[in-house]
């Protein structure tokens, strides 16, 4: 889940624009009458005009946040009225300080107060759009930060949810393994629950995690192969060669078993004379390949089984992204399932 932020670091963001906003308008102020009218009383006007600026802007603030968590936001005609309503506030708040201080004598007559009004008019309806400006911007980004969130959270449902679908597919399998063996070798039976046992210790505890380190994930293997060999005997042919340096490749689990069950379903268990099954892994181009390989024809049954494969393929590109790839072909008496990984070359 992505951390909030914290509401202090929203709260100074928002007084720092504040200060150096009406900052801002007390400068310009002060640039028209300072030098014609110089002394303190003229700053003090400007100064106190900063803070009557402020605070009626912060007034506001808190009206349009109270109606819009009410789910009441205001509409440009009412938005309007305030911002005339701000204006004459902060007109007749500047009329006061130059009647308290007086820096260009006693104010006779009111000629100045359009151009007042139309100068703080422009001043809040500036605010009001800079103010739903940034609202709008907070919105935008925090909505894509939840969508953001709401993917992730829907990509590892996703991961678990197919996750979930291959460990009983195996375990039935193996299951189907030990019942035949029972009645041949109970010794045996034994030595492949043990293993067994490894096995679904491993799956439950990978079944956390989105990636495994590929040395896990042979072990894993071996110990499937381990039961596979106790029930084929002679007719299970395993040979593996793995590039020194690649142990720490991430997989996502089971993903390797998946393709040695399959090499072993439809290249040993088909076949009266067995198969061979070649494991490889090995760095080229950009990318780690990782490759079980058994002899024999590309088959295409049908059945619940098949799902091993068709979740491989998902969770690959879920856990490593859509470049990771798995492909299945036949060549050479071949059937080679390979793995690419890319970026860990």
């Amino acid at each position: 889940m992505t951390p909030a932020l914290p509401a202090r670091r929203s709260f100074d963001w928002y007084w720092l624009c504040q200060l150096a906003g009406w900052g801002s308008v007390v400068l310009f102020n002060l640039s028209f009458v300072f030098f014609r009218q110089p002394g303190a009383a003229i700053v003090a006007v400007c100064a106190g005009g900063g803070c009557a600026g402020i605070a009626l802007s912060h007034r506001w603030r808190r009206v349009l946040r109270r109606r819009r968590a009410a789910g009441r936001a205001l509409h440009w005609p009412s938005l309007a009225g305030g911002v005339a309503v701000l204006a004459a506030l902060q007109t007749a708040a500047m009329w006061a300080l130059f009647v308290l201080f007086q820096p260009f004598g006693q104010p006779r007559g009111f000629a100045w107060l359009p151009n007042a009004l139309i100068f703080w008019i422009g001043t809040f309806l500036a605010w009001t759009i800079f103010y739903h400006a940034v609202q709008a911007l907070r919105r935008a980004r925090h909505a894509e930060a939840t969508a953001l969130r709401l993917a992730l959270d829907a990509k590892e449902a996703e991961l678990r949810a197919l996750q979930a679908q291959v460990n009983p597919h195996f375990f039935f399998n193996s299951l189907n393994s030990v019942r035949a063996l029972l009645y041949e070798d109970a010794d045996a039976a034994a030595r492949m629950i043990d293993q067994l046992a490894d096995l679904m210790r491993y799956a439950l505890q990978s079944g956390q995690a989105q990636t495994v380190p590929l040395a896990d994930e042979l072990a894993a293997v071996q110990a499937y192969l381990a039961i596979e060999q106790i029930r084929f005997e002679e007719r299970l042919r395993v040979a593996t060669e793995i590039e020194p340096g690649l142990e720490r490749v991430a997989v996502p689990p089971m993903a390797l078993q998946t393709l040695v069950e399959n090499a072993v379903k439809y290249g040993v268990e088909a076949n009266a004379r067995g198969s061979d099954i070649r494991i490889r892994a090995w760095r080229g181009g950009t990318g780690t390949h990782i490759e079980v390989a058994n002899t024999g024809a590309l088959a295409h049954p049908g059945g619940s089984t098949q799902v091993g494969l068709a979740n491989a393929r998902k969770r690959l590109a879920l856990a490593l992204g859509e470049q990771a790839a798995l492909e299945l072909r036949a060549e050479g008496g071949w059937v080679r399932a390979t793995l690419s990984l890319p970026g860990v070359a």
